[in-house]
């Protein structure tokens, strides 16, 4: 049974990806780890695509985990099931080193590394029904997948450690009023479509190059932030139809 399904939409530059377990409300385990992984390597590999929406079959956008198949059967060393863990993350960490613009589409729970999936995306489009939850520490469990540097990255250190220690299952208002998504529709997935398309009929590179720019800004501070802008801006304003742009009938 495919647990993942990768599509173009009706834009050419437009890749959907979703997560088609809907029976096991889109657990990754290790089929749909493996799956998840090859397709995003198929978008990464593919020259045509510009935007990758990222959504759920269902009723759940993920729930995480498939903790069954990850803890069951005998108690192994520590050392195993770390990298056990590590396999599983890489499988959506993938999706947020992509240099083209990811949109997560959450129509429902999105819990665990459900939720981390859905951080890994550029942008998260909620609907009516999505909920957003750490709940590790709801069964003693440590958060795994980058939960902790999404969180603080989003909410900073206090808000972050709240909702860790509390095992918070945040509504979508809620994570809506923190900022952990960009907008709450009845339709995340029809949004997300309509952001896509309109991000896909931008310049490719200068789309790669904003987001690395976003991501400087994000990490490095103004100097750093400033420098690759100069590059960046120089570089976007060599192209003849920008200059165009810029000096209309001047030239």
């Amino acid at each position: 049974m495919q647990t993942v399904s990768l599509r173009t939409a009706d834009h050419p530059g437009v890749r959907v990806l979703t997560l088609d377990d809907p029976d096991r409300r889109n657990a990754i385990g290790a089929v749909m780890k493996r799956e998840l992984a090859e397709a995003v390597s198929a978008v990464a590999t593919d020259r045509d695509a510009r935007v990758l929406v990222v959504t759920g079959a269902g009723s759940a956008f993920c729930s995480g985990a498939h903790l069954d198949e990850i803890f069951g059967g005998p108690i192994r060393p520590v050392s195993q099931t770390r990298r056990d863990l590590e396999d599983i993350y890489r499988s959506f960490l993938a999706v947020r080193d992509l240099d083209l613009v990811t949109i997560a589409a959450v129509q429902g729970p999105a819990v665990g590394a459900g939720l981390n999936l859905a951080m890994c995306c550029d942008q998260r489009i909620a609907g009516p029904r999505a909920r957003f939850g750490a709940t590790f520490t709801r069964i003693g469990l440590h958060p795994g997948g980058g939960c902790t540097f999404f969180l603080v990255d989003a909410l900073g250190p206090q808000r972050a450690m709240q909702i860790l220690l509390d095992g918070a299952m945040l509504d979508a208002a809620r994570a809506h009023e923190l900022g952990l998504v960009l907008d709450v529709v009845d339709d995340p997935l029809a949004a997300a479509l309509a952001a896509a398309h309109r991000y896909a009929d931008l310049d490719p590179l200068l789309v790669r190059h904003v987001k690395q720019s976003v991501r400087i800004a994000a990490s490095s501070g103004l100097d750093a932030s400033v420098q690759y802008e100069a590059w960046a801006q120089a570089a976007s304003a060599s192209d003849p139809a920008v200059l165009a742009a810029l000096l209309g009938d001047r030239r």
